[in-house]
């Protein structure tokens, strides 16, 4: 049977996972091109972008709390076949006189079925044996996505046409609904073995979890914020194409590693600590981006940028899943993901045209504070339920219910 922790399973989920977090990949080419050739404004390009991320962050947030009772290989399939349906009617319409209204509804259009079918994919990937390992790997796949996406991608829309970034997320969306169709794993009943029924119904997410979610959320806005803006900071800032490619693809390069990193790394390093960690490197790149002249620390600091939120979030994946018994945090990780993604665009491009590109790293450095204190929130929830579990005879899966 095809499962979570079957080498099928792990392979529909991992393309899943791909298809699905394309905006991570694509968004500096995504709001360069409604900039560059639609002739959007900073601020309508931004929030065009957000109108599909908008449209994820709605699905998975009606699909994750039911994601034991609704039939997920048809909604993981059907979801992707929508977003693909989109993408190619966004890649159909002339750069010239395009109907905005059209642009944007096909976008929430893809953001709806995107999110749905993401959320399915991340829910069986809580269910499996090692989600941190399976969600590591699931990022190594994505940077080696990445790669080829940021070496190819700009080359085919300079030589074809601007049309072909949409027609090939099309594509990839579509493949990635024939493989739900043919193999999406079966996942066992969600309720641990040693739960009854009652209690079962009564399992609260625990309020570290929440401040979890908040962290990745965070996490979320600034690289939705700043990696939307990276392409045109640098052609900005006098760079060049080649410049800003090469800084690209570098970047692709380097999202090869952070997710692999992390899955290794498992069992060596403190989630908390990394929590830390991430969004304060966020903050420091992001001043480095938006307020060098020089094109070397611009292009170190872009190519390092993504792999930080890619490794911080497996860790906090992982303890996720750990915290929550239900699995239903898990399955909403779409949503988490989504709600810093679908603002980040429509802020930064506000930010950009009233203030600047270098009022970006000082909304990052805002958000990065928050985000840390959220994470010493966790911590001290975490303790505070250790030590309530070890003071009584009831486990800490009891604690956390009463």
């Amino acid at each position: 049977m095809c499962t979570p922790d079957s080498i099928s399973g792990k392979t529909v989920l991992v393309t899943a996972h791909v298809a699905g977090l394309i905006d991570m990949v694509a968004l500096p080419l995504w709001i360069g091109a409604l900039i560059q050739y639609y002739h959007y404004s900073p601020e309508q390009a931004g929030l065009t972008v957000t109108i599909f991320l908008f449209g994820a962050l709605l699905a998975s947030l009606l699909v994750a709390p039911r994601f034991n009772r609704l039939p997920k290989r048809l909604a993981a399939a059907g979801g992707y076949g929508v977003g693909a349906l989109a993408f190619f009617l966004i890649g159909q319409q002339p750069l010239e006189n395009s109907p905005p209204q059209l642009i944007v509804l096909f976008h929430g259009l893809g953001g709806l079925g995107v999110g749905c079918a993401l959320s399915f994919a991340h829910g069986a990937m809580g269910r499996s044996a090692n989600p941190h390992r399976l969600f590591g790997t699931a990022h190594f796949a994505l940077g080696i996505f990445a790669l080829a996406f940021l070496s190819l991608v700009p080359q085919a829309i300079q030589q074809v046409s601007p049309t072909m970034l949409f027609k090939i997320i099309a594509a990839g969306m579509f493949i990635a609904s024939v493989m739900m169709v043919i193999g999406f794993p079966h996942v066992a009943d969600d309720r641990p073995r040693s739960l009854s029924d009652r209690k079962y119904s009564q399992v609260k997410i625990p309020p570290a979890a929440w401040f979890i979610i908040g962290v990745v959320m965070c996490m979320q806005l600034n690289q939705a914020m700043v990696f939307s803006f990276v392409e045109r900071v640098g052609a900005d800032h006098g760079f060049g194409i080649a410049g800003v490619n090469a800084a690209l693809i570098a970047l692709g390069f380097v999202n090869l590693f952070p997710g692999g990193l992390a899955a290794l790394l498992q069992k060596r390093l403190s989630p908390i600590i990394v929590g830390v960690a991430g969004p304060l490197g966020q903050a420091i790149l992001a001043m480095i981006i938006f307020n060098s002249r020089h094109y070397l620390p611009y292009a170190v600091a872009a190519s390092l940028f993504v792999a930080m939120a890619i490794f911080t979030h497996v860790f906090l994946f992982g303890l996720l899943a750990q915290l929550d018994i239900s699995g239903r945090a898990v399955a909403a990780t779409p949503a988490m993901l989504m709600v810093g993604s679908c603002i980040g665009p429509a802020l930064g491009g506000s930010i950009v045209q009233g203030i600047g590109y270098s009022g970006l790293g000082w909304a990052a450095c805002m958000i990065t504070g928050i985000a840390i204190l959220s994470i010493l929130l966790v911590r001290h929830y975490m303790l505070r339920a250790t030590i309530t579990a070890s003071a009584t005879p009831h486990t800490l899966t009891e604690s956390i219910i009463e």
